[in-house]
């Protein structure tokens, strides 16, 4: 306990400014601020921006006879489209009108369920 009390204190110490400045300069912290927003961007953002995209390219291929994971947990056969609402079929005359955006992934024959990616 002691150690760990001295350790952060000696931690804190390293990391004050230098007695007689008042911290980085102007145009020091702007580049920090960039490389921290350019860094941030290349980890979080675009990804997310190319994972929206491949899900749109997704919805677009859907096709009748496709079977499909909707966001519920629920797995049925596209029956019907029509514009942005799509009939699954679950069982037999039961069938489900989603919107497209609740559909998580289309299942191919030999797919894992046990493999999916919880989203």
């Amino acid at each position: 306990m002691l150690f760990s009390s001295l350790f952060d204190a000696s931690v804190l110490i390293a990391m004050a400014p230098p007695s007689g400045e008042g911290g980085q300069s102007g145009p020091g912290f702007a580049m920090m601020m960039f490389l921290f927003l350019a860094i941030m961007y290349v980890m979080m953002i675009r990804p997310q921006m190319r994972k929206e995209k491949e899900r749109k390219a997704m919805l677009e291929q859907m096709k009748k006879g496709d079977r499909v994971l909707l966001t519920g947990g629920i797995i049925g056969q596209i029956a019907q489209i029509d514009g942005k609402v799509v009939k699954v079929k679950v069982a037999d005359n039961v069938r489900l009108e989603v919107v497209r955006g609740g559909i998580s992934m289309i299942l191919s024959d030999d797919e894992d369920l046990d493999a999916t990616p919880v989203q």
